[in-house]
This record gives structure tokens, sequence and C-alpha cells, in this order.
């Protein structure tokens, strides 16, 4: 990695000489959507905790900790394990830890990292938890995380909730810091305010959950949940206090179609995409179409096929594992054997964890080369 990321960029490699298919990131625009979240919070007085799902980049997180970010959420322990090896300390698991050999790991991590916390939603892991945080003398923090319509995760709103709570209360290794609510099924309703209405209808049950524990003298510190979808929505709700985006730094071609505050009902114009996909024209077996280096192993494809970037009139369809075809209907370029073109990622998340590495452009020209120190984290 260090040799290869010497030799381009002593070379001042423009992005068009880069082998292919290689995963891009325009600094410029990155930057100006980390600006963006960050002044958007600041003036409406709420905080956020991107989710390092989207990116597997400790360089990333701290850029997103530099830009006002109160600490990082991680989808697992693994992802926590990257970024807490990296120096973060504030870090959230936003999944339940659950099995022996994971809550181990996690209490490895909480020696160095004070700042770990955790979710939780049965009585048995908490009891778990507790009982590890002791045997290692810890004292782990936890929020209790309320389902709220995803069915995926989560304890019921209302008085399981508040019992859950008062649970780990009597829990000597463990400390309740706040609830977590996350209405995943709505973060990409088309429609801003469609998305609006029924985000803050969902959001309302947690933040009655957090009245009611409120209601017994406990303390809620925290309220988060939420994505990039409603980082302009779930301020709105009564008591929250963090959201937590993680797509709005890279954007792909399902956020788009949703629709913005301020722009159509199909674009959602509040951050602009940052990362690419760069592939080549290898070959054009029949007159119409040409086939390119990108296939499903450089592609998402749990969404919409990826898009084209500076070129309308040509369409993208999977062909394998190494390949694509492109279909010409009314190109605004030609495109012919040799060439090299950009892509707009279908889903961000997973097709980041195809690769290895970003190349850093900027005036198209690689400016630097971070690791995706958190790829292939399953566990």
């Amino acid at each position: 990695m260090k040799k290869m990321r010497d030799h381009i960029l002593k070379g001042n490699m423009s992005k068009w000489d880069l082998d292919t298919p290689a995963l891009l990131l325009d600094m410029d625009v990155f930057e100006a959507n980390l600006a963006k979240l960050s002044e958007y919070c600041r003036k409406n007085n709420t905080a956020f905790r991107p989710h390092v799902k989207t990116h597997k980049c400790p360089i990333i997180s701290k850029k997103q900790i530099s830009s006002g970010a109160l600490g990082i959420c991680a989808a697992k322990t693994s992802e926590a394990e990257v970024m807490a090896d990296s120096g973060i300390k504030n870090i959230l698991i936003t999944s339940p830890v659950i099995t022996p050999y994971k809550i181990k790991r996690l209490m490895d991590i909480r020696k160095n990292t004070s700042g770990l916390m955790v979710v939780v939603d049965t009585v048995k892991n908490v009891t778990d938890l507790s009982e590890a945080a002791k045997r290692n003398n810890l004292k782990l923090d936890v929020l209790v995380d309320i389902n709220v319509g995803d069915d995926r995760t989560g304890v019921t709103p209302g008085k399981p909730a508040v019992d859950l709570t008062k649970n780990i209360l009597k829990s000597d290794g463990l400390r309740f810091r706040g609830i977590q609510a996350y209405a995943g099924y709505l973060q990409q309703i088309h429609g801003f305010h469609e998305r609006r209405k029924r985000n803050i209808e969902c959001m309302e049950k947690a933040a009655e959950s957090k009245h009611l524990i409120e209601k017994e003298g406990i303390h809620v510190e925290i309220f988060t949940g939420g994505s990039t979808g409603t980082y302009n929505i779930n301020h709105n709700v009564p008591g929250f206090t963090d959201v937590q985006p993680g797509s709005y730094i890279f954007m792909d071609v399902e956020y788009l179609a949703i629709g913005g505050k301020d722009s159509p009902e199909n674009l959602f114009e509040d951050f602009i995409p940052s990362l690419t996909v760069l592939s080549t024209a290898i070959s054009q077996p029949v007159k119409g179409t040409i086939t390119v280096d990108a296939g499903v192993k450089s592609f998402a494809t749990d969404g919409p096929n990826p898009v084209l970037k500076g070129i309308s009139g040509i369409s993208y369809e999977f062909m394998g594992d190494e390949h694509g075809r492109l279909t010409f209907e009314n190109p605004s370029r030609e495109i012919k054997i040799g060439d090299k073109v950009e892509f707009l990622v279908s889903h961000c998340d997973p097709t980041v964890n195809l690769y290895d590495n970003y190349y850093c452009i900027r005036n198209e020209t690689v400016e630097d080369i971070w690791e995706v120190s958190g790829r292939g984290m399953s566990q």
C-alpha cells in the first residue's frame, strides 16, 4: 500500500491515468458536504454522530469530528475496533452486542476507550453486559434502543422501554445514558414533506418513551437516531439531541432520488455526489453497446443501477462479476474502447466495502490515497 501510494503521489497522477475499476473521492465536494451538515446542525442546535458503516475509514471519521461531530456511530464491534485503534474515543455501537465472543471484544475496546457506548433492547443482554463489565472492573455506557416501526431491533416503546431502563439502573456494570430510535424504513421516502410527516409521527413514539422515563426521575442525556434523509427533520422532535447521518459525505443514486426540502421531488440536492467509480470501456461486441470493466464486484447491487457521471443518453446494466454493459440510447458524447468513464454509485455503503482504498481527487489530480481500513469487517 505504501509503495503504491508513494509511486502515485510522487508522479502528480491524473485520475484518468489510474487503473480501473477505482473508487474516487472528489475532495472539494466531500469537504463541502462536511461543512454543510456541520453548519446546518450548528444553526439548529442539534449535534451529529456520523455512521462509519458508510466509509469504514478512520481518516474520514477524524475529518467528521474536526468538522464538529461529537463522535461516531459504528454498526458492529469490528468497525468500532478499527476506529478505536485509530485513536477515536467517542463511539456508539448502534446494534446490540450479544454473543460472548463479541462481548469480550467489546470489553477490550472499553478498556482503552472511555467514550464507548452500546445499545441494548433485552433484559438478558443487559445482564450479560453488566456481568462482563464487572468482571473487567469497568462501567459500560448504554442506550435503550427503541423500536419505532423498523422491526429490526429495539424494545417496544412506552412501558417496556421504561422497564428496561430501570433494569439498567439496577445493573452495577452499566450506566444509562439515553435512548436510540432509528426508522430505516422511512429514511428514503420520496418527497420531503411526506418524509417529514411520517418520520416525526414515528419518532414521537420514542419522544413519549423519553418523557415516561423522565417521569420516573431518570435523566435521559441522549436521544439519537435518524440519518442523511432526515438530517433536517429529526431536530423538530421534542428532546432529540443528535442525528446519525452516513451517506451525506458521498451520496448515491438512491438518495439523489428522494427529493429535498427546497428541490424537486425527484432530486435531493442538499448534498452533492463526491464518490464515483472510474471504469474503462474494454470491448464492443455489438453495435449500440460497449462493455466496461466494472460489474458486480465493483458496485453494490441492492439498489438502482449505477449512473454515468456527466454523460446522458446511456444506460448501464450488470453483465457479470467483472463486466457491465452500456447501452447507447441518445448519448451526449461518444464512448470508444479504451475510454474511461465515471459512475455515480447506486448505494454507497456496500460499494465502498468492495474496495481497498479511496483515490482522493482534487482538480482531476490524485491528492492522496486513503485506506478503507474497515473493509470486509463482518463481525
